[in-house]
């Protein structure tokens, strides 16, 4: 018995000082959320925690993080420069699951699930080309500015945190009726200081952070090399010209597509927008040195289509036409009103591949007897006045044998 005890110590003592190290970790993250040490007794947390490590034994967690691997890193370089706790990584997740691409019935967007009010109060642009709130960094650095103002607002950042789901008069107004601004307090069920959601909303930030921080957790997983993952940037931006293509850049560079969009949810083109001194995009850090080898500028009439204006034509039609706004038209060729001369080139964004090879795709009409217009214009679902622009013709007279162009 008295060697068993021997053998059996060692373990014991181990099994005592990873408890030890565990929980001293544990009161760590609540102290970065301005939690007192009694929450990881908190019994709703604490459910929500061990069910989630039960659930997400499944890889979701684990698979958000590594889908993550490329950007967490920046997240949490962005963080640190604002003064923002490296733990408010898992207000991302608890918002998007770390989603570029996440949108709510509400209309919030991105990462941090910004709504467009307050996405563009934080300087991210909305308009027909991007959507920043989709972009990995502008987003966490607004995100971060928010959160910074929050806190300075409210003195915690535990109540920065429900602020930033619930609104910050939603906040004001509980905190004045409560008389405190004590989380026990705003937590509790039956007055409802705060909204259920908000509740149950800290709770899951402060569970997920255990768990991520959980190195037992993860090294039970074969995620295990997350615990090893720099905190360096691992995405470079670099700025290219205006109406440049994610394809040609994904072909030039060497860097898959799929991956090369992931990084670049906020366009919404393959292309980037027509800014006039080009825009920013992101690529692996690790392609960096093959971009400045490799990536030259090309004029944008080789990538898109160049249309020459024929007599009838107006920017709405031409967009139509082509399948895009005539807005976007206006600002690829910088003019400034709708006016369009006969004969002049504009140059048309396309990015999708049916409509590309729908407008490449002519058909041909050789002209029989009895036939007119008006039959051939029913028959192939084209206006007559579109036949005639086409072949310029100038009535409605046609000739047996005769080659009409048309388009579908």
């Amino acid at each position: 018995m008295k060697y068993f005890l021997l053998l059996l110590m060692p373990l014991l003592l181990s099994a005592s000082l990873n408890f030890t190290s565990n929980h001293t970790k544990e009161i760590s993250i609540l102290e970065s959320f301005d939690i007192e040490a009694s929450f990881l007794y908190d019994p709703i947390m604490n459910k929500m925690k061990n069910s989630n490590m039960t659930i997400y034994k499944d890889k979701r967690f684990f698979q958000a993080m590594n889908d993550a691997y490329l950007f967490i890193p920046a997240i949490k370089s962005i963080l640190a420069e604002h003064g923002i706790p490296a733990e408010f990584l898992f207000l991302a997740m608890a918002e998007s699951h770390f989603s570029a691409k996440a949108y709510s019935v509400k209309r919030a967007s991105g990462l941090w699930q910004f709504m467009p009010e307050t996405g563009k109060m934080y300087d991210l642009k909305i308009d027909e080309y991007v959507d920043e709130r989709r972009d990995l960094i502008k987003s966490t650095q607004a995100a971060a500015r928010h959160l910074r103002d929050l806190h300075d607002r409210f003195g915690k950042w535990y109540l920065a945190a429900i602020a930033y789901n619930c609104g910050s008069g939603r906040l004001s107004r509980a905190i004045k009726a409560a008389k405190s601004d004590e989380l026990p307090i705003l937590l509790d069920p039956e007055k409802k200081y705060i909204p259920r959601e908000s509740r149950l909303y800290i709770r899951k930030i402060v569970a997920l952070a255990l768990m991520g921080n959980d190195e037992q957790f993860l090294l039970k997983s074969e995620y295990e090399h997350l615990l090893n993952r720099a905190n360096a940037y691992s995405i470079s931006t670099v700025r290219v010209p205006r109406g440049e293509s994610l394809k040609r850049i994904s072909k030039l560079v060497g860097i898959p597509l799929a991956e090369l969009q992931k990084l670049n949810r906020h366009l919404k083109y393959d292309f980037v927008p027509p800014y006039l001194g080009g825009y920013d995009i992101y690529i692996p850090y690790i392609k960096l040195s093959d971009f400045k080898q490799k990536y030259f500028e090309e004029e944008i009439k080789n990538i898109y289509k160049v249309h020459i204006v024929k007599k009838g034509d107006s920017l709405y039609d031409i967009g139509k036409k082509y399948g895009v706004s005539f807005k976007m038209i206006k600002d690829f060729n910088n003019l400034q009103s709708n006016i369009i001369n006969l004969k002049q080139r504009l140059i048309i964004p396309i990015d999708n591949k049916k409509s590309i090879e729908k407008i490449n795709k002519q058909i041909y009409h050789f002209v029989k007897r009895g036939d007119t217009l008006e039959s051939i214009s029913q028959r192939y679902k084209v206006s007559v006045k579109s036949i005639q622009l086409q072949n310029n013709l100038k009535d409605t007279l046609i000739r047996e044998g005769e080659r009409l162009k048309l388009y579908e």
